[in-house]
């Protein structure tokens, strides 16, 4: 009997294939919609998750400043700067410190090969690479004697790189020599390349050994940040509390006094981005599930037009023995037929949807079939519930008035 109830539920859909499609469009809309909606909102998400893990994981970032009514920037107002001993003691007297790297930056014009290029200069030790989870793509780091010494050597991204040696695979730029304002320094390693990141492009960057910048570019020995990460397994809490105390002390702060430095926690801000961009998808993807709700009045809206066409047909059913259970199984499933039919091409326009604009948008496509599966689910949910009140309708209707009607 289900079969065959089934087989006329798909019948009465072929035959009005034009209403049919309308019918479901509302569907196809609203599932393709949260799908497409939550897909990219977990793309962004990952790809903010993957931008804060390039800075490095279980980085603490520390630089000079005061936050608040009156405070100053980071190298303004008279905020002292840091010192390589500060990294020294980071690195010596607080337990769970993987490795501190003292930074400091300037921008420059570099030369080499007939081109120049304005790019970024970071002077730090090989301490860095790990802090700021960087690998080499080909050449080494600096030497012990060459950061000690503060050789005219330097370690260039791969945007400085493809810049000024060009955009061949084979012209690395290694051995060449590059031109910092009014010295030259021989390139002895390319960065791997990272693309985008909160900072703008990280490839576009040129490394020099902490002294190097700070004899021939800065000209003062104050660092800029002190990049700290912390073991594995380590607890930040203790460990951030620790730093500030040292730092409050070397600082010569008093009791009182603010801290003239703040300490930024790149998993903590992983954490509270990702919790606000799920928030933002979940409310794209209530603010879309709306439209569910207004396919679904579509299909009863056509379901209750379909019983009164069919009004006969049901008056003679009733009246050749068919059950009212009979003749509301058969509306009933002709409604979920129509969702259900309208899930699965919304499922399929929000897949072909979702890939395009994460590749449009530049964030990574992650496929969840657990939203996939709910948006089905709901969709077939929605043709039970409105297209019951028409089936209740067709099944109680009095067979004698049903075959009177013209």
């Amino acid at each position: 009997m289900l079969y065959s109830v089934f087989m006329l539920a798909l019948r009465s859909v072929q035959r009005n294939m034009l209403r049919s499609f309308l019918t479901i469009l509302g569907i196809v809309i609203g599932v393709s919609a949260v799908i497409t909606m939550v897909t990219l909102g977990n793309g962004a998400t990952q790809a903010i998750e993957n931008q804060i893990t390039s800075l490095g994981t279980n980085l603490l970032m520390v630089s000079p400043g005061q936050r608040g009514p009156g405070g100053s920037g980071p190298s303004g107002g008279g905020v002292p700067l840091f010192t390589e001993a500060d990294a020294l003691a980071i690195a010596t007297q607080i337990g769970g410190v993987g490795n501190v790297a003292p930074q400091s930056r300037a921008s420059a014009t570099v030369v080499a090969n007939g081109r120049n290029w304005a790019t970024s200069i970071i002077g730090s030790t090989n301490a860095w690479f790990d802090t700021g989870n960087w690998k080499l793509a080909s050449g080494r780091v600096f030497a012990d004697d060459e950061q000690l010494g503060g050789a005219a050597v330097c370690i260039i991204g791969e945007t400085v790189r493809r810049e000024l040696y060009g955009g061949t695979l084979g012209e690395t730029g290694l051995g060449a020599a590059l031109r910092v304002k009014q010295f030259s320094c021989i390139v002895v390693g390319i960065l791997a390349a990272k693309g985008q990141g909160g900072m703008g492009d990280q490839d576009d960057t040129v490394l020099l050994p902490l002294h190097t910048l700070q004899r021939r570019v800065t000209g003062n020995r104050k660092v800029n940040t002190l990049q700290v990460s912390m073991q594995k397994n380590a607890d930040s809490a203790p460990l951030k509390a620790s730093l500030r105390q040292l730092l409050r002390e070397r600082r010569k702060l008093a009791e009182g006094d603010d801290d003239n430095f703040n300490i930024f926690d790149t998993q903590q801000l992983a954490e509270t981005l990702s919790s606000t961009m799920g928030v933002l998808t979940n409310l794209l993807g209530a603010v879309a599930a709306v439209s569910l709700l207004v396919g679904g009045i579509g299909i009863m809206n056509i379901m209750l037009v379909s019983v009164t066409e069919r009004t006969r047909e049901i008056g003679l059913r009733l009246a050749v023995g068919a059950l009212e259970g009979e003749v509301l199984l058969q509306f009933l499933i002709e409604a979920v037929v129509l969702s259900a039919l309208g899930g699965v091409v919304g499922v399929l326009i929000a897949t072909a949807a979702s890939y395009g604009l994460s590749l449009y948008m530049v964030v990574p496509y992650t496929f969840d079939a657990a939203i996939n599966l709910l948006a089905m689910l709901f969709s077939a949910a929605i043709g039970v519930v409105f297209g019951y009140f028409p089936a209740r309708r067709a099944a109680r209707m009095d067979p004698i008035e049903a075959l009177r009607h013209e």
